[in-house]
């Protein structure tokens, strides 16, 4: 099993040593069995055509098979970034250069910005539904309902229609795990790092795509105990960073 997954299951697959490769068959693959985010047949289709897409353009691994519950796709010799990685000026620049052709990419998808709110209702609703068998577990639960999810998700949705950011197709999960550094490029100027993991990736407008990236600066998902992320507000860049 390879490590870094947050929605599906990852596994190194290689060959035996007394078995001969056939051709230009990989002796080494990526097996990525889907988790319970990535479920139903349209977005499968249409993860697996943007994942073919990004690898003919080399803005990511090749897709080697498909099959219903998950795929196969190139082993990337690399390490995934850590938090502190993304606050190095030289990541932080080949960062920007990858979301930029990201951005400037024309994909056969639905041109819409529906991703975000739609993404955000679904998860509202899940929430709304939940309950909770003991007295002190509702009481949190009821404290985080006061603050109107609801009516705060709705002024987002208003401030971002009136914001004048493009809509572009982004990647929406810029984060230091969805980021490979790759290995014996790592002392390069350029072209040492390499975007993955897709399957948020859709229509949306530029400035979320850029903001959420930089608010990944604050968060360590590696933590070992609850909440199992730490939050380091200090971390989040300057504007001179930032530009």
């Amino acid at each position: 099993p390879r490590s870094g997954g947050l929605s599906n299951l990852l596994f190194k697959c290689t060959l035996p040593e007394h078995i001969l490769s056939v051709g230009d068959e990989p002796r080494q693959v990526l097996l990525r069995v889907y988790g319970a985010i990535l479920q139903g047949v349209d977005s499968l289709v249409l993860e697996s055509v943007m994942f073919a897409i990004l690898a003919e353009r080399a803005l990511g691994p090749r897709l080697y098979g498909v099959f219903p519950q998950g795929r196969l796709e190139q082993y990337i010799p690399s390490r995934r970034l850590r938090t502190e990685d993304l606050w190095d000026p030289d990541i932080s620049k080949e960062i920007a250069v990858k979301m930029s052709r990201f951005h400037g990419m024309v994909m056969p998808f639905n041109k819409e910005p529906k991703w975000l709110f739609g993404t955000m209702e679904w998860y509202m609703k899940q929430i709304l539904e939940l309950t909770f068998p003991e007295e002190e577990q509702r009481k949190k639960f009821n404290h985080l309902k006061a603050y109107n999810l609801e009516k705060e998700m709705k002024s987002l949705r208003e401030l971002l229609e009136a914001t004048p950011s493009p809509v572009v197709f982004c990647h929406n999960d810029v984060q230091e795990g969805n980021i490979l550094l790759l290995a014996g490029h790592e002392d390069s100027s350029s072209d040492k790092l390499m975007l993955i993991d897709f399957e948020y990736s859709s229509y949306n407008y530029r400035g979320f795509d850029i903001g959420n990236h930089f608010c990944e600066w604050v968060y360590s998902y590696s933590h070992d105990r609850w909440p199992f992320f730490k939050d380091s507000q200090e971390n989040y860049p300057s504007r001179q960073q930032q530009v």
